[in-house]
């Protein structure tokens, strides 16, 4: 095979298009929502609170699919800007449930217009046919594949 084959191969293969298009949606999301200074997870993590307020963390992860370090991390970066609060949740004192303050809420609020003009953005290049197909598909996939994940997604209204 020659070189241009292999990369050609490369280039073609579903993971390293995906992997690519999650940059390019990571790039659009921060620099449409740069003005209130949030990442795609910390939008998510706020976003995901503000439906289900006082969320334990292990439980915030799975609504998100992230691990546990990734929302630690998330969690630690948003209190240290007064967006979120943590403290020893009711049902077991060792799991701490996270809320939104007003602060959290006000700037989610915020963000929804840059959010929505990141995702016109990023679905721009396909029609409505193909915007609905690619959703679908995707979820098609990741719901076929979820038990290869490295960390469990279970929608936060599940319990």
């Amino acid at each position: 095979m020659t070189l241009f084959k292999d990369l050609s191969q490369l280039y073609t293969r579903p993971g390293f298009l995906l992997r690519r298009a999650h940059q390019i949606s990571a790039a659009v999301f921060e620099d449409e929502c740069r003005s209130v200074g949030l990442t795609p997870a910390q939008f998510g993590v706020l976003t995901v609170l503000r439906a289900s307020p006082g969320l334990d963390q292990s439980r915030l992860a799975r609504a998100l699919g992230f691990d546990k370090v990734t929302v630690l991390r998330v969690l630690r970066g948003l209190e240290e800007r007064g967006l979120v609060e943590r403290s020893p949740a009711p049902e077991s004192r060792r799991n701490l449930a996270v809320v939104l303050t007003p602060a959290g809420n006000k700037l989610l609020k915020d963000s929804q217009t840059p959010a929505e003009r990141a995702y016109e953005r990023l679905m721009e290049p396909l029609s409505p046919k193909q915007q609905l197909q690619l959703v679908a598909l995707l979820q098609q996939m990741t719901q076929g594949l979820e038990e290869h994940a490295r960390a469990a997604f279970v929608p936060a209204d599940r319990p």
